[in-house]
């Protein structure tokens, strides 16, 4: 029975089925097998009979599958439009993520370094305790946002049995908008105002380029690497 329901969920999986749709019906179908079971018992047969019959009744992987499978409502978008949940989403919240680093970087600025023309490189005494503690995180954000969300993504590829591809691009673009983000920051002439830019994608100064490729490998290698490891011991996993 266990080997039933787990060949029926990974075909299912790979059929691009929403794990939260397969966990219900497999649910469903465990609780309509066990009323099976009871119904052949009552009938005196041996266990082995009992088993038989209930399966046999309740039907084969092929016939399981194709009753979810048929029905496009129970497909996962990551199986739908894979583009867009692996290209598209994660660059908007690797964005949000930019975003509130610069925002807090703003914040913090006004509150702890109002006389200062630029929030970095003050020596510590120049910033309290709680001020560091305030600009170290968003400054983690800042760092670790791609690693975070291209592992995230990687992940639901895995969970989901999706093909490499669209994880593999979106992980490149991911490590590349990682690699090229760059903040600045200025003093406007507007009193208790300070201007925050965020570029992304592009082309850095010829003096910078080695810097930012290396920037891009690194979050390329910090996210595809646990990756491909997830995903090999996932599929020895699955094999046996």
């Amino acid at each position: 029975m266990q080997k039933l329901f787990q060949e029926l969920r990974e075909r299912l999986l790979r059929g691009g089925i929403a794990p939260r749709h397969i966990r219900r019906y497999l649910n469903e179908l465990s609780d309509h097998l066990a009323d099976l079971t009871k119904e052949e018992e009552r009938a005196g047969r041996s266990r082995a009979e009992v088993e038989a019959a209930a399966l046999g009744r309740l039907g084969n992987v092929d016939h399981l599958a194709k009753a979810m499978l048929d029905q496009r409502r129970f497909r996962s978008w990551c199986a739908r439009a894979p583009w867009a949940m692996f290209s598209v989403t994660p660059l908007v919240l690797l964005l949000l993520a930019y975003l509130a680093s610069a925002l807090i970087l703003c914040s913090g600025w006004l509150m702890f370094l109002p006389a200062a023309t630029t929030p970095f490189g003050q020596t510590t005494p120049q910033v309290s305790s709680l001020g560091n503690i305030y600009f170290q995180i968003g400054r983690l954000i800042y760092f670790t946002a791609p690693v975070f969300i291209g592992l995230a993504i990687g992940l639901v590829a895995i969970r989901q049995r999706l093909t490499a591809l669209w994880p593999m691009i979106g992980i490149v673009l991911i490590a590349w908008m990682g690699g090229t983000a760059h903040i600045q920051t200025s003093v406007s002439g507007v009193p208790h105002c300070r201007d925050i830019g965020l570029t992304f994608f592009v082309r850095p100064p010829a003096q910078a380029l080695t810097q930012t490729l290396l920037h891009v490998f690194v979050y390329f290698a910090l996210i595809a690497v646990p990756y491909v490891i997830w995903r090999m011991r996932n599929a020895h996993a699955v094999a046996n």
